[in-house]
């Protein structure tokens, strides 16, 4: 069997990898300062963007990054270094801010399928964060999942779980404790062969345990939460790593600092959105109007205010303050679509094209 598919390769990535067919498809497996290491059918072998593609460039989100599928030269590395000409279409992407510039986005993982979102039940426990979590995870198009670890200091799991129904609706949910070994386990069912995972948290909260335990070996290096509640960070470099018998995951140190300019607030606040689409007015900013149906809930006690603050603080953060839901989505569009000129170009392209393919 290809060992591709084994790291994640799809029929989706073989067909547009046909689309080259003098090059060969690769995964990005690490990443260095100048160099990649990745994985292809032929094995393991480093490599570097060529001059064209690092001229072609406009930002460094096109760069490659660990996870991203590749189309290289060679597939081993006997001759030299391989070199990398393309970055296949992403499924799903995560982003921050560039380090020392902040006009500039850098993608930290891409082509992730489950992001289990990180959170210890002691101090740690905050649910403006787990909001902020879930809001960057859905944005990226990757589906979360909330791991609590820690459970053995927990004095109220019930409670907590009753909290994370209302913050999280629709997603999965998984209790672990350092305690109890086998509890990594509840993860395996997001976990199937070829599947990309990744772990999102404060340091401290458990992360590298968990993937050591589901690898089986020591492989990454852990640390608790310090006397401050402050983690310290244990991984240095951004991995991808397979499994026994199972899928893939990403530890990637970077993810701790994933920023909010760019969020979807319409599922990690779905309530919030359902309860806009009541309001008498379309542009209801749910402070003073009348007959605004998110004040309604506030006032019978429906809608907690806490989450109506993280809510209007995430939309501050975002820039997407002052829009309405429908203004939100339309400017999430036009970023998706900002390398062809914005959601209106990107219509007219799709519309030349479907005329184009009638031919």
């Amino acid at each position: 069997m290809n060992q591709l598919i084994r790291y994640g390769a799809s029929e989706r990535y073989f067909a547009e990898a046909a689309l080259y067919p003098m090059l060969f498809l690769a995964r990005v497996v690490s990443q260095y300062k100048d160099l990649y290491k990745l994985v292809t059918e032929g094995g393991e072998c480093l490599a570097e963007i060529s001059g064209k593609f690092r001229y072609e460039a406009t930002g460094l989100s096109e760069y490659p990054a660990v996870g991203d599928f590749v189309m290289v030269d060679r597939i081993q590395g006997s001759s030299g270094n391989a070199i990398i000409h393309r970055v296949l279409t992403r499924k799903s992407i995560f982003e921050r801010t560039a380090v020392g510039d902040e006009h500039q986005t850098q993608v930290v993982a891409a082509n992730i399928d489950t992001v289990f979102i990180c959170m210890s039940l002691n101090n740690d426990y905050n649910l403006n964060r787990l909001e902020r979590y879930l809001s960057v995870a859905w944005q990226s198009r990757a589906t979360p999942v909330v791991v609590l670890t820690k459970a053995d200091l927990c004095e109220d799991l019930p409670g907590v779980m009753a909290e994370i129904s209302v913050v999280a609706p629709n997603t999965g949910v998984a209790v672990t404790s350092s305690h109890d070994r086998a509890s990594c386990d509840k993860l395996l069912p997001w976990l199937q062969p070829g599947m990309t995972a990744s772990f999102i948290g404060s340091s401290g909260v458990g992360k590298s345990t968990l993937i050591n335990r589901l690898i089986g070996e020591e492989l990454l290096t852990t640390s608790e939460i310090r006397q401050d509640d402050k983690g310290r960070h244990t991984t240095t470099r951004r991995e991808l790593v397979t499994l026994p018998q199972r899928g893939i995951v990403i530890d990637t140190p970077g993810m701790r600092e994933l920023g909010v300019e760019s969020v979807d607030l319409s599922k990690s606040f779905s309530d919030i959105y359902d309860l806009a689409n009541k309001c008498r007015f379309r542009d209801c900013t749910h402070s003073a109007e009348p007959g605004c149906a998110v004040r309604q809930a506030l006032g019978e006690g429906t809608l907690n205010p806490r989450r109506l603050e993280s809510y209007q603080k995430l939309k501050r953060e975002a820039h997407y303050d002052g829009l309405s839901f429908k203004q939100i989505e339309a400017q999430k569009l036009n970023t998706m679509f900002e390398s062809v000129g914005g959601m209106k170009k990107a219509r007219k392209f799709i519309r030349q094209n479907d005329k184009t393919n009638r031919r």
